[in-house]
């Protein structure tokens, strides 16, 4: 189980609506929440990863929190700026 994986865990546990918004199949808030454990994982802030991306802060926020209004090419350009790929697995 890598670190992500471990707070989720330990979120689920110790929060019922976070586990209730995570099991219910939501991607956007999956996908949000996985951006925002990679960047904090990486030790990179959002007004960082915002003057990478050359973004505004407000939208790296907007990314972690409502990823539905994003853009492919804007989640692989996150993902590379943390030095991580985006994978998209369809089961």
């Amino acid at each position: 189980m890598n670190d992500v994986e471990k707070y989720i865990a330990k979120r689920k546990k110790s929060d019922s609506e976070f586990e209730k918004d995570f099991e219910s199949g939501d991607v956007s808030f999956k996908i949000g929440f996985l951006l925002e454990q990679a960047r904090i994982n990486a030790g990179i802030t959002q007004k960082d990863l915002a003057s990478q991306l050359d973004l505004d802060e407000s939208t790296i926020i907007n990314i972690e929190n409502n990823t539905q209004d994003v853009g492919i090419f804007t989640l692989e350009k996150y993902a590379k700026a943390l030095g991580k790929n985006l994978v998209i697995d369809l089961k």
